[in-house]
């Protein structure tokens, strides 16, 4: 059966301590508000509910800043153990607040050129083509954000260390449809990279 909008959550992870950039890059300024609280604002546009955001390094101080009420906050208190333990307690979060859900949108807050059209897209190519996971393309690989149907998401509890779902499409290729995201290779790990974003006459990011 085609997804509905009320069938799908959407998981934002935000745990990182981002150790190559030197500064909370959850907290980076964009728009007049956190980097963080910008995708959240995406990932809310699409409709979809529930939306859940896995907080981890500087819990606090990254959840000042999320003021949406409709936004799940969750902390994850074994996130130095890995992206895998936030991919977790984000599935987990998401079927206690809604257990007939069908899919998830796994998602991370350092894409900056994610929009709320490719998120939808991502519903859109699952309902064409029924494969149970869809992800973005960029870089000659497969990666965030993607869908995953439920039928997955046991697999996705037993990933293990840091990684994340990335494991799971790279073992069955089979199972995948892909959405081209050409931007979605940009993502803020470095101050190079922060510089380049900050850039708006960038030709590289036009």
């Amino acid at each position: 059966m085609p997804l509905e909008l009320h069938d799908t959550g959407i998981v934002l992870m935000a745990a990182g301590a981002s150790r190559r950039l030197g500064q909370p890059k959850q907290l980076i300024e964009t728009n007049g508000k956190s980097l963080l609280a910008d995708m959240a604002e995406v990932a809310l546009a699409t409709g979809m509910r529930p939306v859940i955001v896995v907080l981890g390094a500087l819990a606090e101080a990254v959840k000042a800043t999320i003021q949406h009420k409709e936004v799940t906050l969750v902390q994850n208190p074994h996130w130095q153990k890995g992206m895998a333990t936030s991919l977790h307690i984000g599935l987990r979060t998401l079927l206690h607040a809604n257990p007939s859900l069908q899919a998830a949108i796994l998602m991370v807050c350092d894409q900056p050129f994610v929009s709320t059209r490719l998120l939808l897209q991502l519903l859109q190519s699952h309902t064409a083509t029924g494969m149970p996971a869809i992800a973005s393309t960029y870089a000659g690989r497969m990666g965030t954000p993607a869908l995953f149907h439920r039928s997955i998401f046991e697999d996705l509890m037993q990933i293990q260390g840091d990684t994340g779902a990335r494991k799971w499409m790279a073992a069955h290729p089979e199972s995948v449809a892909t959405l081209p995201f050409e931007k979605g290779a940009f993502d803020i790990d470095t101050p190079e990279d922060l510089a380049q974003w900050q850039n708006p006459s960038n030709p590289d990011l036009s």
